[in-house]
């Protein structure tokens, strides 16, 4: 269990739903705030930003490693410089976001993505931190937004096994005690076919952290089920439509389905239950309408039971339907009435 702000966050508690911004603002502050709104509305818990500039994240170079491959759905062929320049959040923007959202009930956090980045976002009194999947390499980063003392959320998409248990140990060794690891997969948009959210328990084992997902799939069904694999936090995209959303629309919920998310998210985790085999308390009256054998018409004592006065019907009282073929021919014992539940000491 940890605690993001005054919420609680763990196996114990309704999953925690995380709206990404990202750069679905198009870079109208009016939008951002708009998109603070909707999230509020949606009953999400928290709005996360992203916080860098092109300068701190890259620079502003071409060539092909500074090239997003040709063949990507989205951003084909686009130099990295210009694809933040239009994907970032201003940092000027951060304050009133941040205000805004707090406001509407939401907690505001950010992933920093340097060590400027955490300075800004401390003056804000971010109340958390995320490490973005291809920061996790970057254990200098991981052990300063450590060090603050905040919770850390660490995305571990593309990370092996060692990597993750390196940026774990970082963050550990810097003073995290308050930590969360989510899985990822770090292709936008992603396939649920390569989500692999049978490994959300490994993944809790081999972090030692309470577990998510960061997921960039279309839709909720990959969310949903990585509730049902121990998922505790959920953190999705939003835009207020996928059409000219943002650079990131495409795989983005908008806020009905956000709004859909948080309700579904939280019956899938009522739904897990025990690992238990048996009535429920709420199946109580049920158990009175389970079928059982009844005298179904006026008999005398000494008429013959057959199957015409005893047959097995709703509800519960009588013999189990089973006894059937051990009283067939036997005798009242006395005069019955129809609706009487058959016992033995009838026959």
């Amino acid at each position: 269990m940890i605690r993001i702000a005054e919420r609680a966050v763990g196996a114990g508690e309704p999953p925690f739903v995380i709206a990404e911004m990202s750069g679905n603002h198009d870079g109208s502050l009016e939008r951002a705030l708009s998109i603070v709104d909707a999230v509020a509305r949606s009953g999400a818990h928290a709005l996360k930003l992203q916080t860098y500039r092109p300068d701190t994240i890259t620079v502003d170079a071409d060539g092909p490693a500074f090239r997003i491959g040709s063949g990507h759905e989205l951003w084909g062929g686009e130099r990295l410089y210009r694809l933040y320049e239009r994907a970032h959040t201003p940092w000027e923007w951060h304050e009133p976001i941040f205000a805004r959202a707090r406001e509407r009930g939401l907690i505001p956090f950010s992933s920093p993505f340097d060590r400027t980045a955490i300075e800004l976002l401390e003056k804000l009194d971010a109340p958390a931190y995320k490490i973005a999947s291809s920061e996790i390499v970057d254990l200098p980063l991981i052990r300063l937004a450590a060090s603050t003392g905040k919770p850390l959320i660490i995305s571990t998409g593309m990370a092996s096994i060692g990597e993750i248990h390196a940026a774990v140990a970082a963050a550990r060794e810097a003073g995290c005690d308050q930590l969360a690891v989510l899985s990822c997969t770090a292709s936008y948009p992603a396939s649920p076919a390569d989500s692999n959210l049978r490994a959300l328990p490994l993944l809790a084992a081999i972090a030692g952290a309470v577990v998510g997902v960061s997921d960039h799939t279309p839709g909720l069904g990959a969310a949903l089920a990585a509730v049902a694999l121990g998922a505790c936090l959920i953190e999705k995209h939003v835009a207020l439509s996928r059409v000219g959303g943002g650079v990131d629309a495409a795989f983005s919920l908008e806020p009905h389905e956000l709004a859909a998310l948080v309700v579904e998210s939280e019956r899938a985790w009522q739904s897990l239950g025990s690992a238990t085999i048996g009535p429920r308390p709420s199946e109580r009256e049920g158990l009175r309408f389970r079928r059982s054998l009844y005298v179904v018409r006026d008999v005398r004592a000494g008429e013959p039971v057959t199957e015409q006065n005893v047959r097995s019907i709703r509800p519960a009282g009588g013999l189990p339907p089973a006894a059937a073929p051990h009283v067939m021919g036997r005798r009242f014992t006395r005069d019955t009435p129809l609706g009487t539940p058959l016992t033995w000491d009838l026959v």
